[in-house]
C-alpha cells in the first residue's frame, strides 16, 4: 500500500479525532472532575465503539444506507436528544471534583454515545466512502487499525487536557460555571444537529 495513502488515512483520522465533538466534551469534563486515570475507561469505550462502529459502515452498512437515505434523519434525531440528556447530567453535576464513582463515565458509556453521535455516522461513512475498495478488503482494514490507534491518542489527549484543567478549577464556583460551560455547549451543539434533521422534515 502506497505510503501517501496511509498518510491521508491518518490524517482523516487525526482530523475527524481531534476536532471538538460531543465525545471530546464529554471526556473533558470527565477529566476535570474524574481525572485522567478514571477517564480512561471512557476513553477506551468511545474508541472500541467507534472502531465498531467504523467496522459495521464499511464492510456491511455503507451499501445499505444509499438505498435508505432517511436512516440518518432519524439517527441524527436520536443522537441528538442523547447527546442533550448526557449534557444536562454535566451541567447539574455537583460542584465538587471528587464525586462518586457511579457519576462517572464508564466504558459502556463510551461505546453508546459513539453509536448515537451523528458526528461517528458521519466520519465513518465518509471514510469508509473515501478508502474502501471494492476488489479487496485490505485498505479498509489498514484505515480501521489506524484510525483505532489515532482515536485512542486523540481521545486520550482530550482527557490529560481536562485532567490538567483541574489545577485551574480551585473553587466549587469555578467547578460548577465549567460544568455548566461543558454541559451547556453539548446541549447547544445537539440542539443544532436536531435543527438540521428537523428543518428539511418540516420542510418536505
Amino acid at each position: 500500500m502506497e505510503p501517501t495513502l496511509i498518510l491521508a488515512m491518518g490524517l482523516f483520522a487525526l482530523g475527524m479525532s481531534i476536532s471538538p465533538g460531543p465525545v471530546n466534551m464529554v471526556i473533558v469534563a470527565s477529566g476535570a472532575n474524574h481525572g485522567f486515570r478514571r477517564t480512561l475507561p471512557f476513553v477506551s469505550g468511545a474508541t472500541l465503539g467507534f472502531t465498531l462502529l467504523l467496522v459495521f459502515v464499511g464492510f456491511w452498512f455503507l451499501a445499505v444506507i444509499e438505498h435508505y437515505p432517511v436512516f440518518f434523519r432519524y439517527l441524527g434525531v436520536a443522537g441528538s436528544l442523547f447527546i442533550i440528556h448526557v449534557g444536562y447530567r454535566i451541567a447539574t453535576a455537583p460542584a465538587e471534583l471528587a464525586v462518586a464513582r457511579a457519576d462517572r463515565p464508564g466504558f459502556i458509556q463510551g461505546a453508546l454515545l459513539q453509536w448515537l453521535n451523528p458526528k461517528a455516522w458521519i466520519a465513518c461513512a465518509s471514510g469508509a466512502a473515501l478508502f474502501a475498495s471494492p476488489q479487496t478488503p485490505a485498505p479498509l482494514i489498514t484505515f480501521v487499525a489506524i484510525y483505532f490507534v489515532v482515536c485512542y491518542l486523540s481521545l486520550a489527549t482530550w482527557a490529560v487536557l481536562g485532567d490538567r484543567l483541574s489545577l485551574l478549577l480551585g473553587s466549587r464556583l469555578r467547578i460548577r460555571l465549567f460544568n455548566l460551560a461543558m454541559g451547556g455547549t453539548l446541549i447547544a451543539t445537539a440542539g443544532y444537529m436536531l435543527w438540521t434533521q428537523l428543518t428539511p422534515a418540516s420542510g418536505s
